[in-house]
């Protein structure tokens, strides 16, 4: 479901209250509280299987994950990788970076120099440092400026009081620019990252994330955002969901590709409703660095240790010119 005028004020934080009534009313369903909370800090810059095209064609976007591994001032100092990081984004209208590791604020911002560099027009929104540790992380979205707009006042990290997650999903609405407001793509993402070393619970936690998420109405229309996309490091592959998986009609983007570098694993992936995602065209796959800008593996390692995945999906909403959402009276269970 879509909404007339693009701002969702609290929208999440309501919908997430909506879902936990619902959870609590189901005693079988043991799932932690999770109430988004508003993105503790902002900062602004001054400004499958086949490989993507390398520009859009106004007709669908694509939304990419890409793990950039310890993305901090190491990587900045290298431009020959900060090249290739620019020309990664630019092949995307949406990018979810997870693994950025900085405690200085300069890594997004230098990183749009090289993207912009070109007269592309990216910004950005970065959530806080997480973990449990003090090697902590935070998640990214980086997106095209000319092809989606973003609704800056839905950008949320999720409060896991239970403390089942190492990092806290990082949650925003994006619409896809050039039809008419009421015909276009909007879309929810969760960007996730889980810890390699508790992956089941985590994945547990994530399906109530999921759920929770795609409970949010309007606060106005009551209107639900049913794309909702879930993508990031889920170290794990497409046949090892768990709870997560079992979700009904979930899909994932990638299922028997490997998303590591080295070509070995699948960790990264794309995850949505089969059914109300109708805007998915089936074109996904995992961006080879190496193959695509004739890397050896040790420069494509310099990068990243993981591979961009992506998925393209139609501009239209509903996947075709002159669909308009209907408001529900009350939010649908799936």
């Amino acid at each position: 479901m879509k909404f007339a005028r693009f701002v969702l004020v609290a929208a999440l934080m309501v919908g997430a209250a909506v879902a936990w009534d619902y959870l609590r009313s189901h005693p079988t369903e043991q799932w932690p509280e999770w109430v988004p909370r508003q993105l503790a800090h902002w900062v602004h810059p001054s400004s499958g299987s086949s490989e993507p095209p390398a520009a859009s064609n106004g007709e669908t976007i694509r939304i990419a994950t890409f793990n950039v591994q310890v993305f901090g001032q190491s990587k900045l100092r290298k431009p020959e990788v900060m090249k290739v990081l620019a020309r990664v984004i630019r092949r995307f209208d949406v990018v979810a970076i997870q693994e950025i590791r900085s405690k200085r604020q300069d890594v997004l911002p230098r990183l749009l120099e090289y993207v912009n560099a070109d007269g592309s027009r990216y910004d950005y929104a970065i959530g806080p440092r997480l973990g449990r540790s003090s090697s902590m992380e935070q998640y990214a979205f980086v997106f095209n400026t000319a092809t989606v707009e973003l609704d800056r006042t839905t950008v949320q990290t999720v409060v896991d009081r239970g403390d089942r997650l190492h990092r806290e999903p990082l949650v925003a609405l994006f619409r896809a620019r050039g039809p008419p407001p009421e015909q276009a793509f909007t879309f929810l993402l969760v960007n996730i990252h889980t810890d390699p070393d508790e992956v089941p619970q985590e994945l547990k936690a994530l399906a109530a994330v999921y759920q929770a998420v795609r409970q949010a109405p309007h606060p106005v229309t009551g209107r639900l955002e049913d794309d909702v996309i879930l993508l990031g490091d889920l170290n794990t592959d497409a046949e090892h969901l768990g709870p997560l998986g079992r979700l009904p009609y979930l899909m994932a983007a990638i299922t028997a590709e490997p998303t590591n570098t080295r070509r070995t694993k699948q960790y990264d992936n794309i995850l949505f409703h089969r059914e109300a995602t109708s805007e998915f065209t089936g074109r996904a796959g995992v961006l080879d660095l190496q193959k695509e800008f004739g890397l050896s593996l040790q420069q494509a390692l310099q990068v990243s240790d993981h591979l961009p995945v992506w998925a393209e999906f139609t501009v239209y909403e509903g996947g075709k010119p002159g669909f308009v959402a209907a408001a529900a009276e009350e939010p649908v269970r799936r």
